[in-house]
């Protein structure tokens, strides 16, 4: 059996830069592909997409593909998402027939449709139009590990209607092994006669076992991407799928040598830049059926500290999340919901004190002899974040935290920690009040909230789960008289983080129950600043 090799990296690896590749990369690659006989070559996407700025593989048109010199024993390919064909107004063929001239006009050879088993059987028609006109036609069923037997037969069955020349699946969340591949290969051969091709995504560290494993089982297409680039966790890795193929191809020269410059001098330096490849998080993402794009979205993102992601594939385990959704996704972020509960009311402590909130930032350990005089001359009401221990010891009151996965984390810090720790203890999952067990918890409630400050005697509503949000919550139910900021420095002007604090802290001082705040040390957060060497 004849293998069709397809390399779909400038298509796949596109989620990271937005398709926006330079010419120079472009044709280097090409050359690239042509050294190692690759026989397919998508060179990204077809596609109506007018949202932000999407560079020329986002649309590959053919005046683009034209630009490049293609070597012979190359053949182009793109791919365009059927959700795109399916909401299109002239209908799936209507749109496929705006995207695409006659096949003998267009340097394009193979155009691939990528549906999920809810689109399949809309978009079949416009195979039947694609092949009309002369292309090579294939379709991708995204998501079928979780699918049944029946449903994936039915679909071969559909199918075999048409004039498909190869039906790949796609382990979409990466999840698969290859026992699984085989079985799911033997399913379609119960009805789809026809050429099968894999797309395996390496979250689990088995996309090249699965390639191998479905070239064994008779698959005649396979796709790969160099270094694996790729969304989310990436693809199978087109060196490591041609150094495994090489002692079986007969007729193929192979010369790897370019593809390692391209990879050197392009690849490396972007895989670096960019991040992908598996990890832990993509591996936990994996085995319960998360769609990675869920991780890469974190990893990218400076406001998810490794506690939140932890914590949003523990949400998601439990509702779903086989579909990305970034609302889905900022909701997973903040986990209290609910009726809000506490039975500790900050008042006992705080009323009509000074409050002094340690944060985290380098401003506590710099400035930390002039704080500590602080707190012994004028006596404020100390809480430390977390496990924040820059200041001594006997000066701290109390402690607050409220992230569920940190809590179990820094289970042992608090241990050792003296001060009590107000934290929603009646609303934080048994795991964490276990590994609690014996700390002297102050129960004070937390519901999130979007675009919400509400201060009760026993708890509070936030517009998220940040542990800075829940203390100024707690000084503000204790009625403090004011409340000081040290170690709040903030982040570089291009975080994320920065914009989020700068949201809360605005939010917060429009509230009209809000305390007065002082930023003491150093801070780039629009509060009212002052220096604690003038206060002592």
């Amino acid at each position: 059996m004849k293998w069709q090799i397809l390399d779909c990296t400038l298509r796949d690896g596109g989620y990271y830069n937005a398709w926006d590749f330079s010419p120079q990369l472009i044709k280097d690659y090409l050359q690239a592909m042509s050294a190692i006989s690759i026989d397919y070559v998508e060179l990204g996407f077809r596609s109506f997409d007018q949202k932000g700025f999407k560079g020329g593989c986002a649309y590959t048109t053919d005046n683009f593909i034209r630009q490049f010199e293609i070597p012979e024993n190359l053949k182009i390919g793109v791919m365009v998402n059927a959700s795109e064909l399916v909401k299109h107004p002239d209908g799936v063929v209507g749109a496929l027939a705006h995207l695409f001239k006659p096949a003998s006009e267009s340097p394009v050879t193979l155009v691939r449709l990528a549906c999920h088993f809810h689109e399949f059987g809309t978009v079949l028609p416009g195979c039947q139009w694609l092949k009309e006109q002369g292309y090579v036609v294939g379709i991708n069923l995204m998501q079928i590990a979780d699918r049944s037997v029946e449903e994936i037969t039915n679909a071969a069955h559909l199918a075999n209607q048409y004039p498909l020349d190869v039906l790949y699946f796609a382990d979409s969340m990466g999840s698969m092994n290859p026992e699984q591949t085989s079985e799911i290969i033997h399913t379609l051969r119960i009805v789809w006669q026809g050429e099968l091709g894999i797309h395996t995504h390496d979250n689990m560290g088995q996309a090249l076992a699965n390639s191998l494993c479905a070239l064994q089982e008779g698959v005649s297409w396979i796709d790969s991407t160099i270094t694996g680039m790729g969304r989310g966790a990436g693809n199978v890795k087109t060196e490591y799928l041609v150094i495994d193929l090489v002692p079986m191809w007969q007729e193929r020269s192979c010369n790897i040598t370019p593809l390692m410059k391209v990879i050197g001098k392009y690849f490396s330096p972007m895989q670096k830049e960019y991040g992908w490849g598996t990890n832990s998080y993509y591996y936990l993402a994996g085995k319960h059926g998360i769609h990675p794009t869920y991780i890469q979205e974190m990893l990218t993102d400076s406001r998810y500290i490794e506690e939140d992601i932890l914590a949003v594939i523990d949400h998601l385990k439990s509702v779903g999340g086989k579909k990305f959704n970034l609302n889905t996704l900022e909701a997973a972020r903040h986990f209290y919901v609910g009726e809000p509960r506490g039975n500790w009311i900050p008042a006992s402590l705080i009323a009509e004190r000074e409050v002094l909130i340690l944060g985290t930032g380098p401003g506590v350990g710099r400035h930390q002899q002039a704080i500590e005089q602080y707190i012994r001359d004028k006596r404020p009401c100390v809480i430390a974040l977390n496990t924040q221990t820059h200041i001594e010891p006997e000066l701290i009151d109390i402690r607050a935290a409220c992230h569920p996965v940190r809590l179990l984390a820094d289970c042992a810090e608090y241990g050792n920690l003296p001060q009590p720790l107000i934290t929603p203890a009646s609303m934080l999952p048994d795991s964490v009040l276990d590994a609690l067990d014996g700390k002297k918890l102050l129960d004070f409630g937390l519901v999130v909230q979007a675009d919400t400050f509400r201060f009760e005697a026993n708890y509070c509503i936030l517009p998220n789960s940040l542990v800075i949000a829940y203390t100024l919550a707690i000084a503000t139910s204790g009625k403090a008289s004011r409340i000081l900021l040290a170690g709040f420095d903030g982040y570089g002007a291009d975080d994320p983080r920065n914009s989020e604090m700068t949201q809360l802290l605005n939010l917060y001082q429009e509230n009209t129950s809000s305390r007065p705040l002082l930023a003491v040390t150093p801070t780039r957060y629009q509060i009212s600043k002052s220096t604690i060497y003038q206060m002592i």
